[in-house]
């Protein structure tokens, strides 16, 4: 592995509690039609939006998609753009060229076209929404392609493997970890990471993990989202990836939660 490591894997396993064996076949009662692709995919997308400072409510997207109810496009724009990667996303390989495309489609209204599905070239520092205080400092942009070029290459190495339910759990997580810390395009990274978690969790266990309420879950607990994000430390050469574990540990909570 050139970036991503198993040297917690075996303290994630000792401290999960939810028992993926027993829990993972209960994917299998969902059922696959176009409604639920569409309530499960709305779901994901508008709590994903919402992560990010969208103001539209759940329930008003749900409707949205579900109804055809019309709101005003500035409510809409975005949270849309983000669907249409989601679904391309479900209909495609899980590859950087794949992910590239899905970028370009989720900062539609967020980025210039020359920016969008492309690394960023200016330093980053990314900031807490709502009080605009830094939370750290993101991979300096010469070192950008470098380290995507090391994540897709662990990507690539593991969707060859058979994995383990822990591991297919701790490597989603870490993923989404480790790429929101090198915060590679100059905006969309959250949405981007969130997705690419899910994406990494379906290609190992089949298109019902597209249904699993990972990005509500981590609406839902947003403050312990971004708690457990910025253990690591403020600059991304100094990262402390020791004290990972609560973040890694959130993703299988989701499926024991309501």
């Amino acid at each position: 592995m050139k970036i991503l490591t198993a040297k917690y894997l075996a303290s994630y396993t000792q401290h999960l509690d939810t028992d993926l064996v027993k829990v993972l076949p209960d994917l299998e009662a969902i059922t696959l039609s176009a409604n639920s692709f569409t309530f499960y995919t709305s779901v994901a997308v508008i709590s994903s939006s919402r992560i990010e400072g969208e103001q539209m409510e759940v329930d008003s997207y749900l409707k949205h998609k579900m109804q055809d109810i019309e709101y005003l496009p500035e409510l809409v724009q975005k949270p849309d753009d983000l669907y249409r990667a989601y679904q391309l996303a479900q209909q495609q390989k899980l590859s950087s060229a794949n992910f590239l495309e899905c970028h370009k489609l989720l900062t539609a209204h967020l980025l210039p076209a020359k920016w969008r599905g492309v690394y960023r070239k200016n330093e980053m520092l990314v900031m807490e929404h709502g009080t605009g205080r830094v939370q750290f400092e993101a991979a300096r942009f010469g070192i950008v392609t470098e380290e995507m070029n090391k994540l897709w290459a662990d990507i690539s190495t593991l969707l060859k493997k058979q994995l383990s339910p822990a591991e297919i759990f701790y490597y989603a997580a870490f993923i989404h970890l480790l790429f929101v810390a090198i915060h590679p395009f100059n905006d969309g990274n959250g949405r981007a990471g969130r997705l690419l978690e899910k994406w990494f969790l379906a290609s190992h266990l089949g298109e019902r993990a597209w249904y699993i309420k990972s990005e509500k879950y981590y609406y839902d607990h947003v403050n312990d989202y971004y708690k457990n994000l910025n253990r690591l430390g403020m600059f991304y050469d100094q990262l402390d990836f020791g004290q990972s574990l609560p973040f890694l540990l959130m993703l299988p909570k989701v499926l024991t939660t309501k």
